[in-house]
């Protein structure tokens, strides 16, 4: 029957434990020593070696070697009944499945029963801040004082959530999180254990994927691992794995650097569209910017496990990120990323963690052509040279007062008492129609002068008319806060849609599901004449 990886796998002596020397070392000079404590409390993150740390004390302090410093053998009988999972002696209680205070009286009982084949009785409790109070009360005095023959080591992920009075008890030990390199260490010495053709990069990736839990990256290990003879790629395992790429982590910071939100939403939507998870792209952005912050403040001088161009990118980055915005994008993805994954849209969060990274301040360009609200500026306005660069565009709704020839030849003069005439792109009447036909080029122009407006545009859409009044729609009531709060865009649309459509107008911005759309008149009076001759054929009037 196969094992997982993890559990077939699992360190037999001390010196096999990876990344926890400070720990390990103790423990062997204490069994070196025959000074063996009679409770341990060992604390740290999942995945970190705490439960194998407390096996191998377990078989150490019965093993049969006469030199207590090659303790434990993996050869005696106890040393192998303890791998083999039939040592009677070694008792493990899932704290979080007995959590009453009747199951720590129970044990109490029965510790005082002598071991059955080694020196010691191991009582191993896991995840033990899962007990009750009244279940420590009971467990402490036999904790402070058990029987010679009784050793404890309690496991838990949640130090703070075990009383004060049960560490004082316990020697503590605090196991750490693992490096990115010492995982990736192991996973290649458990891949040619397995016969794994394993890519470099893939390695890394599931190493980084761990997030310093050496068990979770052998179980993503376990995961990809295929046919025999196949090899594990990269663009396997982040397929499998829901990651992006680090050139798609690379490009956001970008556009998030340059303010242009277009590109930074075409990117998440690339990247979600090739199968990659948003909570896990959210999480890839915060490891990344933290890396960025951590380079702002030490340079060079941080140690960087990744190649050296990505490293030479991220300098100039790190040169280029505000802190405080950096500190504030930690935050926003850190947010997206703990979002449930349940939600009915999930990559939301992720783009609302990079649109609320954009600033708010529209950016005009310095061309931008004049607003002209007057057909008849449009008739007498003059030919004039283009204005250089220190110049600024004329904006003034008065014709100058040297005469110039006018734009159109067949308007006829002042003199002769001729009205103006109307340009041809004037609508007879303004419709929803012709404003959904301009609405791709009215987010165009607006983008020309304020560069993020059309990512947010992209949310909402032309709902109704209100006489003269547009009506645009948000899904989402934080995208319409956004449009409202964003300077000038509200007048930036208004004018654009008015130069558009030929005719003024303005805009006004609602949440889709808090807006009634207006019946018009003309469909309302056909509709109660069809409802009144159905109700006079009904009564016969």
């Amino acid at each position: 029957m196969s094992q997982a990886l993890y559990r077939k796998w699992r360190p037999a002596r001390f010196d096999d434990v990876v990344g926890q020397e400070h720990i390990t070392r103790t423990l062997q000079n204490s069994v070196a020593a025959d000074r063996v404590g009679h409770a341990y409390l060992f604390c740290g993150p999942r995945g970190t070696g705490k439960t194998t740390s407390a096996r191998l004390l377990a078989k150490a302090v019965n093993c049969l070697h006469e030199d207590l410093g090659q303790r434990p053998c993996n050869e005696c009988s106890i040393c192998k009944a303890v791998n083999n999972g039939r040592f009677l002696d070694l008792i493990e209680i899932d704290a979080a499945s007995n959590t009453g205070v009747d199951d720590i009286r129970d044990l109490r009982d029965k510790i005082n029963f002598a071991p059955s084949e080694g020196r010691f009785k191991v009582y191993i409790i896991d995840e033990v801040h899962m007990l009750s109070t009244a279940a420590f009360n009971a467990l402490l005095k036999t904790l402070e004082e058990p029987p010679p023959h009784a050793k404890f080591v309690l496991a838990t992920t949640e130090e703070h959530k075990v009383p004060m009075t049960i560490k004082s008890r316990c020697q503590q030990f605090n196991f750490r999180l693992l490096t990115t390199a010492e995982i990736k260490q192991r996973l290649r010495w458990l891949a040619d254990k397995e016969g794994l053709s394993v890519e470099d990069d893939a390695l890394a990736l599931i190493a980084d994927q761990g997030a310093g839990s050496i068990r979770d990256a052998e179980s993503l290990l376990d995961q990809l691992v295929m046919a025999p003879g196949d090899a594990i790629t990269l663009e396997r395992a982040q397929q499998v794995l829901g990651t992006v790429t680090n050139t798609a982590v690379t490009e956001l910071v970008d556009a998030w650097l340059n303010s242009d939100g277009a590109a930074g939403l075409g990117i998440i939507h690339d990247s979600l569209v090739s199968g990659a998870d948003a909570r896990q792209f959210s999480r890839q952005m915060v490891a990344y910017l933290r890396q960025l912050l951590l380079m702002q403040a030490a340079g060079r001088d941080l140690a960087f496990d990744g190649p050296s161009e990505h490293q030479e990118t991220m300098l100039a980055q790190a040169q280029r990120a505000p802190r405080q915005g950096l500190i504030n994008a930690v935050k926003r993805f850190t947010e997206a990323a703990l979002t449930s994954a349940g939600s009915w849209q999930p990559q939301l969060p992720l783009e609302l963690a990079f649109i609320e990274l954009l600033p708010d301040e529209p950016v005009v360009m310095r061309h931008a052509p004049p607003v002209i609200r007057d057909a008849s500026a449009v008739i007498r306005q003059p030919k004039v040279s283009p204005p250089v660069a220190s110049e600024k565009p004329a904006a003034s709704h008065q014709p100058p007062a040297t005469a110039a020839p006018p734009l159109l030849e067949e308007e006829p003069s002042p003199e002769e008492g001729a009205q103006p005439a109307v340009t041809s792109r004037m609508p007879t009447e303004l419709s929803l129609e012709a404003v959904k036909a301009q609405w791709r080029t009215m987010t165009e122009q607006v983008g020309e002068q304020q560069r993020n407006l059309p990512a947010l545009l992209t949310m909402g859409k032309p709902l109704a008319l209100e006489g003269s009044t547009i009506i645009l729609g948000f899904d989402f009531p934080i995208f319409n806060k956004k449009f409202n709060d964003t300077a000038g865009a509200v007048q930036l649309v208004s004018e654009t849609f008015s130069r558009l459509l030929g005719t003024d107008c303005r805009v006004r911005s609602v949440v889709t599901s808090e807006y009634t759309v207006p019946v018009p008149e003309a469909e309302f009076r056909a509709l109660a004449d069809e409802l009144g001759g159905v109700v006079k054929e009904e009564t016969g009037d």
